[in-house]
This record gives C-alpha cells, structure tokens and sequence, in this order.
C-alpha cells in the first residue's frame, strides 16, 4: 500500500468514529425536540450535515486509492447511515491499515508467504 492509499484510508478512519457520534447526537436531539422544548436539531443537524459530507467524500477517495470491491465499498457505505456503524468502519479500516503495514514490513525485510 503506497503512502496516498494509507493517508486516504486513515482520512476515512479518522472522521468515522465522529460522524456516529453527531449521527447519535442528532437522533437524541431529535427526541429531546419531540419531547420537550429543547431544539439543538438546527445546529446538530449541520454538524453531522458536514461531517457526512466528509465521510462521503473520503469513502469516495479511499475506494479509488485502495482499489476495493464493489461489496467492501458498499459495506463502507452502509455502515455510514447507520447510527453505530461509524465505529465498526473505523475498528475494520484500523485493522486493514495495521494489516497493509505488517505486510510492506514483511516485504521489506524479504520475507515470503508460505
């Protein structure tokens, strides 16, 4: 994995585990504007607005870079509109960096799959 790909997958990474945060924040605020008179949905809706954006133009970058599949690019994306599925994005693309790493080293020092 060359160094663009890793940036752009650690991007990604990066603004998961906010973007379901803001995305479960709104959903409370949501309630709590449905329940009393407490209205941060304006402000939590822009947040997570940005945030989303951001994901989706990373996911867009990473799935280029990386050269995924069809099926894990479609996973990523999921996992983007639904309420927790920010944090699975982040622990699988945490693991599929620390992974591509372990490989370039190995590759490094000369060592062959059996």
């Amino acid at each position: 994995m060359d160094l663009k790909t890793a940036s752009a997958i650690r991007r990604l990474r990066l603004v998961s585990a906010p973007e379901a945060v803001s995305f479960l924040l709104l959903l409370v605020c949501s309630v709590l504007k449905r329940t009393t008179d407490f209205n941060a949905v304006p402000v939590m809706g822009m947040v997570h607005g940005v945030l989303f954006v951001l994901y989706v133009l990373f996911w867009a970058d990473a799935w280029n870079r990386a050269k995924w599949s069809l099926r894990t690019a479609a996973l990523y994306f999921v996992l983007s509109v639904l309420p927790t599925g920010g944090f699975f994005a982040e622990r699988k693309l945490r693991r599929e960096a620390e992974d591509a790493v372990i490989a370039s080293r190995a590759r490094s020092e000369g060592v062959v799959n059996a």
